[in-house]
């Protein structure tokens, strides 16, 4: 059983066994998720692109906009793989190309994110960090919006970690997803589930109120945990 991260640097490390895992497995649209709103994604993008350097020429990198790209080119150093802005026009993907990395796309990108993974046909394509949560507020009327509910549930989270309120929503592929709670100076997980609680579900299954999920009880993090970690992680960043 994966256990919660005790840091970023864990976290970051599941992610990258997750994506490849899944990869392997034959699944080609993923999406990882970190939604801790203080992170910044450009160190953690560059650290979770190590697993995948050795593709060299077959892997892709997109940023948003040409900009962030080119604030990675420099940053980053020499690279053996294409590190581009979605609407670039040396965006087009390449017949040698097998796995394209979008990082922290967002709704403004989701109709050419669409077509770019029209042409990436069954290559694999991982979101990271994806900041689409407005995707049906923003757009062209009823039919965009549509549009992007359609293209987005196409991806599955082949890792996704979010604090809540003393406790966290986990999932590291090919583990369900995961409800664990803060108790006596632990992490202890107290459900899983085939599909991500959301909602009233979420609150039921927090709550102790779901019969219909199974009931582990089992403590597995170290004094502090996770948040601790992050939060001395953040503090750094901050000074």
């Amino acid at each position: 059983m994966t256990q919660l991260p005790q840091n970023l640097d864990e976290a970051i490390d599941q992610a990258q066994a997750a994506t490849q895992a899944a990869i392997a497995d034959g699944l080609t649209r993923l999406q990882v998720e970190l939604l801790f709103p203080e992170l910044k994604m450009m160190p953690i993008a560059q650290r979770f692109l190590t697993s995948f350097e050795p593709l060299g020429e077959e892997l892709r990198v997109f940023f948003p906009d040409p900009g962030a790209a080119a604030l990675a080119r420099r940053d980053w150093g020499e690279k053996n793989y294409a590190i581009r802005g979605i609407g670039e026009l040396k965006a087009k993907i390449q017949p040698q190309e097998r796995v394209f990395l979008f990082i922290e796309p967002s709704s403004v990108e989701v109709a050419q994110l669409e077509e770019l993974c029209l042409e990436a046909a069954e290559r694999a394509v991982v979101l990271l960090a994806p900041r689409l949560e407005d995707v049906t507020n923003i757009g062209i009327g009823y039919a965009g919006r549509q549009l992007r509910e359609r293209f987005l549930n196409q991806f599955e989270a082949c890792y996704y970690l979010r604090p809540l309120e003393g406790a966290a929503l986990y999932r590291c592929y090919p583990s369900p997803w995961q409800i664990w709670i803060e108790q006596d100076e632990t992490f202890k997980l107290i459900a899983e589930e085939s599909r991500k609680p959301v909602g009233e579900a979420l609150d039921a299954l927090l709550m102790g109120r779901s019969d219909r999920t199974t009931q582990t009880n089992q403590p597995v993090a170290r004094r502090g945990g996770l948040f601790s970690g992050l939060k001395s992680f953040l503090r750094a960043l901050s000074q």
